[in-house]
């Protein structure tokens, strides 16, 4: 029986996503076989990965909030905007210009919708050149701030014993934003140098760290046949999105691609806003049919990706 669904890996430090990716497809020896988000190198944590027909579901899964755990270090700035790259500002003393309650509250500011510039090592493309390379080629270029969203952050541990100030805290925010960059612009509102000294991925959307598995345990249990046991369903993987529940006659026509007009009532349309959504489309027995746009003005379901 061929593996089919999402495998949460635990991704270890100096592995980029693509090597994850390579090296899974080398245990299960399957080419089909997506990540949900790059992580940098340095950077461990959750990393889900999409096997089989599930990786049609990687961009559902890339679209939900990340909850990391980072660290940030007062009075140091570099290149990369991490620990990793070439220290260009140092401020010494910066724990007695500042004391964690100016750092705590400055920090609180930056909850809602605020406005990144991607960094120069990154992964964003401009004119079809991703930015790192540019970076490594010592070119700067202009980049277009976009907005992202911090959900929540919480303080987990201050120090300000060492050389630089340090403080640690847990942040939930959306697709896109970049941690490293959330650290230096923290260091702006202070006035200081500022850096991210480390970075975990504590969660994607409600996979956490207790379904995860390392490389190491993916390789005994693929060889023991258990892996199989462990993979989240692409119905667990949808069960953050609205649902529409089909009976066998919709199941029939959704599937061929047809467009089906119903009400709520027989649809058993689950938690659907008004207007038009996305939402997971489901047979009598709960297996996944598709994901659909509802029109809830026309009262309009339409096939967008069929899973027969």
């Amino acid at each position: 029986m061929s593996l089919e669904g999402i495998l949460p890996v635990w991704k270890p430090k100096g592995f980029t996503s693509h090597d994850v990716v390579a090296k899974v497809r080398r245990i299960l020896k399957i080419k089909r076989i997506g990540h949900t988000g790059t992580l940098d190198p340095a950077v461990t944590g959750v990393l889900p990965l999409c096997i089989g027909r599930a990786t049609r579901l990687v961009e559902y899964i890339q679209d939900l909030p990340k909850e990391y755990e980072a660290t940030l270090r007062l009075g140091l700035a570099t290149d990369t905007e991490d620990a990793e790259g070439n220290v260009v500002a140092r401020e010494e003393d910066v724990g007695r210009k500042l004391s964690p309650e100016q750092v705590t509250e400055a920090i609180s500011r930056f909850v809602g919708d605020i406005e990144q510039t991607p960094p120069m090592y990154s992964a964003v493309k401009v004119d079809g050149k991703r930015l790192y390379e540019l970076a490594r080629e010592g070119i700067v270029v202009e980049r277009k701030a976009r907005t992202v969203t911090i959900y929540r952050i919480d303080i987990l541990e201050t120090s300000w014993s060492g050389e630089y100030p340090e403080v640690r805290f847990r942040v939930q925010c959306s697709k896109g934003t970049y941690i490293r960059t959330l650290c230096v612009d923290i260091g702006k509102a202070l006035g200081v140098p500022a850096v991210m000294a480390l970075l975990v991925r504590t969660s994607t959307g409600a996979i956490g760290p207790e379904s995860c598995l390392t490389l190491e345990q993916i390789e005994e249990l693929h060889a023991r046949g258990e892996l199989g046991d462990k993979l989240l369903s692409m119905e667990q993987a949808l069960s953050h999105m609205p649902s529409v529940r089909l009976n066998a006659e919709q199941a029939v026509r959704a599937v061929q691609g047809q467009k089906l007009r119903m009400d709520r009532s027989d649809g058993l349309l689950t938690a659907v806003p008004d207007g038009v959504v996305q939402v997971a489309g489901f047979s009598e027995d709960h297996k996944l049919l598709g994901i659909f746009d509802w029109d809830g003005a026309q009262h309009l379901l339409t096939p967008v990706k069929i899973f027969s």
